[in-house]
């Protein structure tokens, strides 16, 4: 979108106001602001049970002013899952690029926190957790809306995390790494998109909501299955 750009004969402290569903004054705000209410509908009824009217309700505009800035409901969908995404992916390629130059080889924990902690901080605030359920919830939308907004996001830092787990597990098969790598991604959006399950079954004993508990359990149980015998060695094993 382009900027507000006001008539020269007129002072920018007093915009002209409209009453249509044109651009008004703190156009960015407002954009965030409907991302936000978006993204918790999307997030609580799933792509199809949404709707545009939904959005406008909850954050208080009209459904024409939602249409006007993002287009259909596809194009919001997708602009609000990127939004996050894409910071997502940038700040894991970033965290394994200062690991890989520190010097040292790194350790398949170390790999694997740099994987875990930016969304572990996202899950800190409101809108990181709508967008964790939003997440959770793609797995589970039509093909034609989940598969380019998967590979859009994390298209290029997953072939980066695959490479790297391959320097630092060299012995383990690549048909088990793309497996183990898979599993890890659903291991981690099921332990971060706060079902309650897990205090229901251990009767209160474990705390999801502590995020060093989270992130130190999360972190042992994908680096047990990530350095456990290739699936052939392990069948010989037997």
């Amino acid at each position: 979108m382009t900027n507000d750009n006001p008539s020269t004969t007129r002072s920018r402290a007093t915009p002209k106001r409209r009453n249509s569903p044109g651009r008004p004054v703190g156009v960015s705000n407002l954009r965030e602001k409907i991302l936000d209410a978006a993204e918790v509908d999307f997030a609580d009824h799933g792509y199809a049970g949404a709707t545009l009217r939904e959005v406008a309700n909850a954050c208080g505009v009209t459904q024409a002013l939602i249409t006007y800035h993002f287009g259909t409901k596809h194009s919001l969908f997708e602009e609000v899952f990127l939004r996050r995404a894409t910071k997502i992916s940038e700040q894991r390629l970033q965290m394994l690029d200062e690991l890989a130059s520190n010097g040292a080889n790194p350790s398949v924990t170390e790999v694997v926190r740099t994987f875990l902690e930016p969304m572990l901080r996202l899950r800190r605030t409101p809108g990181g957790r709508a967008f964790i359920r939003l997440h959770a919830r793609l797995h589970m939308e039509p093909p034609e809306i989940s598969y380019k907004l998967r590979g859009l996001a994390y298209g290029e830092s997953t072939k980066a995390y695959v490479a790297a787990f391959q320097k630092v597990l060299p012995d383990l098969p690549t048909k088990d790494l793309y497996w183990r790598v898979t599993l890890m991604v659903g291991a981690y959006l099921y332990a971060f998109s706060d079902t309650h399950r897990l205090e229901v079954l251990s009767e209160g004993t474990c705390d999801p909501s502590n995020g060093t508990e989270l992130l130190d359990q999360l972190t042992a149980f994908i680096v047990g299955a990530l350095t456990a015998p290739g699936v052939g060695v392990a069948q010989t094993l037997r």
